[in-house]
């Protein structure tokens, strides 16, 4: 959604719109407008307008607040309390949580994993014995290529 959708998406919820009918008004996915729905109505207007910024939360942090929400809390009330940007990421938080445990809380490491580092001589050794193998296909398929034209020949 434009800023300028979004914020006219605020005005129609102050005016007691539901999502369903803000969605089909402004012609965007209803999805979209669900989305910001929930955060309008953890953060009010104003906060809105903009889309909100990408936070990162501590695995205690996300560990409490899913154990709250898995326990019976509201998912906005406790996105008011805490703070959050929508009510969307503590199902994302309890939905990771099901599936993989606490572990799928804690953060993960950015970036491509670092090669595992081998010493100079094994790296060429290594690239030694590739060429060599490459090679050594390469002289089995013309050697079976020789063979299967002289069979030929015979016949």
């Amino acid at each position: 959604m434009s800023e300028r959708q979004r914020a006219a998406a605020v005005g129609l919820f102050e005016a007691e719109w539901s999502w369903g009918a803000v969605a089909k008004r402004l012609g965007v996915s209803a999805s979209a407008v669900h989305r910001l729905h929930d955060r309008w109505r953890v953060r009010g207007g104003g906060a809105l307008v903009a889309k909100p910024s990408k936070r990162s939360f501590a695995f205690e942090f996300k560990l409490g607040v899913v154990c709250r929400f898995l326990a019976g809390e509201s998912k906005l009330d406790l996105a008011r309390e805490f703070g959050l940007s929508s009510p969307k990421l503590i199902e994302t938080w309890a939905r990771v949580y099901r599936n993989e445990g606490e572990d799928g809380l804690r953060p993960k490491p950015r970036g491509r994993r670092p090669k595992p580092e081998a010493s100079p001589g094994e790296a060429t050794e290594l690239q030694r014995l590739r060429r060599e193998n490459e090679r050594l296909r390469a002289e089995v398929a013309y050697l079976g290529k020789v063979r299967a034209l002289r069979a030929q020949e015979r016949q």
